[in-house]
């Protein structure tokens, strides 16, 4: 399976980062918790965005365009293979940066592509 990072991870469960941890731990996917909250989700702890995952296949974000400016050089120098814009997290400055890089960007929910088996 390919290594997920979640960008904005959280210990609510009414969040959906904290929703989609659970679910691709479910789907038996590796994950890292990137986030600013202190804690665990799924049994994986929340890191802050220090250390670069050389072996990210899919960046899923759970911060809006207002806080992404300050994990640009994070997501570029993590090299992953695409970026999951979810709902609400769309960005049109990000989505054009990633493409200079060779990184797909990708508008979509990840709960509903782990849930349709498109993930």
């Amino acid at each position: 399976m390919k290594k997920t990072l979640i960008i904005g991870a959280s210990p609510d469960p009414s969040r959906y980062a904290y929703k989609a941890a659970h679910m691709l731990k479910r789907f038996n996917h590796d994950f890292v918790n990137v986030g600013i909250k202190k804690g665990e989700v799924a049994g994986v702890e929340i890191e802050k965005p220090e250390q670069i995952h050389q072996d990210i296949d899919t960046i899923t974000l759970y911060i809006g365009p207002d806080l992404q400016a300050q994990y640009h050089d994070y997501i570029l120098e993590t090299k992953p293979k695409r970026v999951i814009f979810n709902p609400g997290t769309e960005n049109l400055e990000l989505e054009k940066l990633l493409d200079q890089h060779n990184i797909e960007p990708v508008e979509a929910c990840t709960l509903v592509l782990l849930t349709t088996g498109q993930y």
